[in-house]
């Protein structure tokens, strides 16, 4: 690969990533009480510095509020085990908050990606 390939392949990803999270911000918006802004949940250096399948499922995650590994796993495409695996990394790092509602576990955006 040359330096220009290289370039170009850099200059490509920044504009996949700037699209990725410009539709994250026009869709959290929409459920963020106005006075808080999105960057009160979701903080976006945080999860730019999670691996790409963590960073996936809190994207996705977020953009369903609180849901279970199930909702998850059907949004992702991946197994649920995968997801409930990825979500409790995500718990254990503090990002995510995890609940129970009888025998059902939800999951969501905790304050751990929000400062």
């Amino acid at each position: 690969m040359t330096i220009d390939n290289s370039n170009e392949e850099i200059v490509r990803l920044l504009k996949e990533i700037s699209g990725k999270l410009d539709r994250i911000l026009m869709q959290g918006s929409s459920n963020i009480e106005p006075e808080n802004g999105i960057f009160e949940v979701l903080d976006v250096m945080t999860l730019l510095t999670l691996p790409d399948h963590l960073r996936e499922t809190a994207t996705a995650l977020f953009e369903l509020g609180s849901a279970t590994a199930e909702d998850l796993a059907k949004k992702t495409h991946k197994e649920r085990a995968v997801e409930s695996n990825y979500l409790n990394q995500l718990v254990r790092m503090g990002h995510v908050v995890k609940s129970r509602s009888g025998r059902k576990v939800y999951f969501s955006i905790g304050e751990g990606l929000g400062k």
